[in-house]
């Protein structure tokens, strides 16, 4: 027996020494390589040089796209992470009956298409659509709102689609904290008000800056629910990229706006992790 779990253990130590060489190697060759194909590109099409870079900081439309991207995403990041920070507080601190009803909440839209909720929304929205209809049978508004085929639409949207995805990380950091800190702060005389705004909040703040940054690094890349809430109208960097390389064939435009967009998702993590000092956190 002894024989047979060294023979065992060899055989697990052997696995893990061939991952270790085999996963940086498939890492390299899945993520890597690709990219810098794109860089490539994008210095490289269709002259050798800057030119599609110097096209999309001189102004014009390009920039406008990025400037947009960057106002949609970081609107709805922050309403999809203060929606998602109120359904985990109340999903982990709640009633076994309200964990259950907001668990049910929470996952059926996982089981929903992306492009079937996008178009849910296209038929609420529009002009003609149930909201603007309810209101104006209720006489509420005497006129279509223009809620569809807007950015307000593509908010909603992609809100509604992030919300789950903000949850996991908040709940998770919610759950590890220690209710008898919280218990201790009420026996002494604290109110509900002050326990959650010094000691419950602040040792959530870690789930809350995971959940921006996944949030954030979601938004910039959406293509689907813009594409059909904003009707055209509302242009992302994901689109733009799409028609430059599939419908233009400007395959060094597009890949140097993959390439920026790559580089201002990384100016962002970099900035919110500055400024909400998850250091003190992790330190």
């Amino acid at each position: 027996m002894t024989t047979t779990r060294t023979a065992g253990t060899a055989g697990a130590n052997l696995i893990t020494q061939i991952l270790m060489w085999v996963l940086p190697v498939l890492l390299l060759g899945f993520y890597v390589i690709p990219l810098l194909g794109v860089v490539s590109w994008s210095v490289t099409q269709p002259v050798t040089g800057l030119g599609n870079y110097a096209r999309i900081v001189e102004g014009g439309d390009i920039s406008s796209v990025f400037l947009r991207t960057l106002r949609i995403s970081l609107i709805s990041t922050v309403a999809t992470v203060l929606i998602g920070y109120c359904l985990s507080y109340y999903w982990v601190m709640g009633s076994r009956l309200r964990q259950t009803i907001l668990e049910i909440c929470i996952f059926i839209p996982f089981w929903i298409s992306v492009l079937v909720r996008a178009f849910g929304w296209l038929v609420i929205l529009r002009d003609n659509g149930l909201a603007n209809g309810f209101l104006m049978a209720t006489h509420l508004i005497s006129e279509p709102l223009g809620t569809g085929r807007n950015e307000f639409a593509v908010i909603v949207g992609m809100v509604h689609f992030m919300v789950p995805f903000s949850v996991f990380p908040m709940a998770t950091v919610m759950r590890k904290i220690d209710r008898r800190i919280l218990l201790a702060a009420h026996g002494l005389g604290a109110s509900p008000a002050v326990v959650f705004r010094k000691i419950f909040l602040p040792l959530s703040l870690p789930g809350v800056f995971a959940a921006f940054v996944m949030v954030l690094v979601f938004s910039v890349g959406f293509f689907v629910t813009p594409a059909i809430l904003g009707g055209g109208r509302v242009v992302m960097v994901a689109e733009a990229v799409f028609v430059q390389m599939f419908q233009t064939t400007n395959w060094g435009l597009g890949a140097a706006m993959s390439v920026v967009l790559l580089a201002l998702i990384g100016a962002v993590v970099a900035a919110a992790y500055r400024l909400l000092g998850v250091r003190s956190f992790v330190d």
